[in-house]
């Protein structure tokens, strides 16, 4: 269950997932969101959409292009398919997002940390990203022809000479966080499943928190608007949506 204290100053909702779990939330434009991996070694696997009208979703192309990036860190946006900024990535403690393999599978679960079905092993079943973005989706009235391309927060990929990818164990560290702000109104989904190349192992059992806080107003000179000249037209475009 979530909750809001003030202890936190501008801290609206509060909550912890459990690992594997599952969460969606309409994030309203003026609000940031604080992902916090607790215990390291987190994957969050994420969507993003036009909250209002979800046919304009997050490009993955358009905003690695744009950028000129292969991962996401402080001062970059993610765009949507309309050339708008859904949400800008303004702190960041861990570096390095990954953007290009997407989410795990039933098929991938298995295969790295056993097949722990919810028959035997009830709410501590071995969840994956592809059925846990579904039954998020259908909240929403969203489903398979809504799919994209999603960020896995906390979750380091490279690439050799050959274009083969490797995951980086061990690059999110307890308590790494990364906040991103909502510049619309955003449907954010996500999860807390393996990543797709994960080593085989035990299933991850690392814990996220997920605060919604106020964002304040956006500054000229912000570092996600100034960082490259395609996101201040992305940001100018943004604005004139809301005028």
């Amino acid at each position: 269950m979530g909750s809001a204290s003030d202890a936190l100053p501008g801290l609206r909702f509060r909550t912890t997932l459990e690992p594997g779990e599952g969460w969606s939330h309409g994030l309203k434009r003026g609000s940031r969101l604080r992902i916090t991996d607790v215990d390291g070694g987190a994957n969050v696997s994420a969507m993003f959409f036009n909250a209002d009208l979800p046919v304009e979703r997050y490009n993955m192309p358009d905003t690695l292009k744009g950028q000129h990036t292969f991962f996401l860190t402080r001062g970059n946006v993610l765009y949507s398919d309309m050339g708008r900024v859904l949400v800008s990535i303004t702190e960041d403690s861990c570096g390095w997002h990954d953007t290009v393999t997407g989410h795990s599978t039933p098929e991938t679960v298995r295969q790295g940390f056993g097949g722990d079905r919810y028959q035997e092993a009830r709410n501590d079943y071995h969840r994956n990203g592809r059925d846990s973005f579904l039954q998020e989706l259908a909240k929403w009235g969203l489903g398979r022809r809504d799919w994209m391309a999603n960020v896995n927060f906390f979750s380091k990929v490279v690439a050799d000479d050959g274009g083969g990818l490797t995951w980086v164990a061990g690059h999110a560290k307890p308590g790494a966080q990364v906040e991103l702000r909502a510049e619309m109104n955003v449907l954010v989904v996500l999860n807390s499943t393996p990543h797709p190349l994960a080593a085989p192992g035990p299933y991850p059992a690392s814990r996220v928190s997920l605060e919604v806080l106020d964002a304040g107003p956006l500054a000229e000179d912000d570092v996600c608007r100034t960082s490259c000249p395609q996101n201040g037209r992305a940001f100018a475009n943004t604005e004139r949506y809301f005028l």
